[in-house]
């Protein structure tokens, strides 16, 4: 097999298992060279796909909605399933026990600004809440740092943040979850993402990939925070393990990983609905047309691994 190069999108605490694949070797034990290409802007990941600059990349399944909805022809498609629920958080300067969406009529809110999926997600669950998200007080245009320290100062009633910040708030005594997106149940938020013509000639190794993430996730599962903390901490080199570990632990709470590599429809759905009530997409390219659970389901079976 050839060397694989893989496009990281930017730097998060919730790509936790996609590091601990590269850091404890899982890759390379299946027989494949996977070269990490270092990413910071997330839009740009599926372009190194698609330049032929990397073979695959990491990142939200919404990129490859956005893709098909302008070019139904697009050969983008997800696989290789990892974060599959919702890793943001809302947090209040105090306790708010009892916290409903309804409940953010009369509110301020900071949104993130750094990336759509976010919003694109919570405003359709405050759709099913009973309230129309465009009525909401909203500020838009702030980074997650800024509406943190907003909540902070008491000038916001509450962010919508992800790790770290939630974890810096509450060590600070600043800042308190009131509600976990993760809660609204699977949602599409990371997978591999290759090209139709990558995925068959690029076939084996990708195999190989998905072998050795199926195997870290099951050593994801069974882990403690800190050792998953102390195994990805080359990645974060600026911070603090324990924080780091904390913020493990709190995404381990919610269920933020998913078992194996399959992506599963429901969690697509739910993404997509979303996406198109908030207007990001105009049409449902559908799930059969952008995701590719074949690959996953001869990786597993070749290995003689559990596959759907």
């Amino acid at each position: 097999m050839q060397p694989v190069t893989l496009q990281e999108p930017f730097r998060a605490v919730f790509y936790a298992p996609f590091y601990a694949a590269l850091a404890r070797g899982a890759y390379a034990a299946e027989g494949v060279e996977v070269r990490l290409l270092a990413g910071a802007v997330p839009s740009l990941a599926k372009d190194s796909v698609l330049s032929g600059q990397a073979d695959l990349a990491w990142g939200g399944p919404m990129r490859v909605l956005l893709a098909h909805d302008a070019d139904p022809a697009c050969p983008l498609r997800n696989f290789g399933a990892v974060v599959m629920r919702d890793p943001f958080f809302l947090v209040g300067r105090a306790p708010r026990p009892g916290f409903r969406l309804a409940d953010l009529a009369g509110l301020t809110l900071g949104t993130v600004s750094e990336v759509p999926t976010p919003w694109w997600t919570l405003q359709q669950d405050i759709r099913l809440a009973g309230r129309d998200p465009d009525t909401l007080r909203r500020i838009t245009h702030r980074s997650m740092a800024e509406n943190a320290e907003a909540v902070a100062d008491g000038t916001l009633d509450l962010a919508q943040l992800f790790e770290p910040f939630v974890s810096l708030l509450e060590q600070r005594g600043a800042g308190h979850v009131w509600h976990s997106a993760a809660a609204r149940g699977p949602t599409g938020y990371t997978t591999f993402i290759s090209t139709t013509e990558r995925l068959q000639a690029r076939r084996a190794e990708f195999k190989a990939m998905l072998r050795g993430l199926a195997k870290t996730l099951t050593w994801v599962a069974a882990t403690p925070p800190a050792a998953l903390a102390e195994t990805i901490a080359p990645f974060f080199p600026e911070m603090p393990q324990s924080l780091l570990a904390a913020c493990l632990a709190r995404y381990t709470s919610v269920g933020l990983w998913t078992a194996d590599p399959f992506y599963p429809e429901e969690a697509f759905i739910r993404l997509e609905t979303a996406m198109l009530s908030a207007g990001a997409i105009r049409r449902r390219p559908g799930f059969a047309a952008t995701a590719d659970n074949a690959v996953v389901a001869e990786a597993l079976a070749e290995a003689g691994l559990p596959a759907r």
